[in-house]
């Protein structure tokens, strides 16, 4: 049998309600009516108020561990996951970066960075990973000239460039 939905919840059940109106995400919904279904005592266990949410019994936990710790404010919080890239490792990091910031020899594109990583480190980096990778990073982007208009004067444009 599994774990009882039993949790202390301090927060009434009509201030429960009052906060899921003001809900604006999914996410948000969700994680109070969680609170809600556990006040009420409508689920058995768990897993059930899991299923019944469409959510892992894993994440279930990890927000009753979220209130527990710090109410129904940290519960709702979407704090940033800043975890380290395993791909991309701080040597590969250094050769991006000093190869971004050449101005002799930049890279032509992301399909350019993502070969370069794979011959001189020998680590495959698929493209989405290490465009995502230098923006967020260094800031990059891809720039694209703009194109001549079909109709436009060749003539014209040698003369206007001789007028001082």
């Amino acid at each position: 049998m599994g774990k009882k939905a039993k949790l202390d919840i301090s927060e009434s059940s009509s201030e429960l309600k009052k906060l899921l109106l003001k809900q604006k995400t999914i996410k948000g919904e969700k994680r109070i009516k969680c609170l809600l279904e556990i006040k009420s005592s409508r689920f058995v266990t768990r897993q059930d108020l899991a299923d019944y949410l469409l959510v892992h019994i894993r994440t279930l936990e990890r927000w009753l561990s979220d209130y527990r710790h710090g109410g129904v404010a940290q519960m709702l919080s979407d704090k940033p996951k800043n975890k380290q890239s395993k791909i991309i490792t701080p040597a590969i990091h250094k050769g991006l970066e000093q190869r971004v910031n050449d101005p002799h020899n930049p890279f032509l594109g992301y399909w350019d960075a993502q070969n370069w990583v794979k011959q001189e480190y020998d680590v495959d980096v698929k493209y989405q990973r290490i465009r995502e990778y230098l923006k967020q990073h260094f800031k990059t982007k891809l720039k694209t000239p703009r194109k001549s208009h079909y109709k436009k004067d060749e003539e014209a444009e040698k003369a206007f460039l001789k007028t001082p």
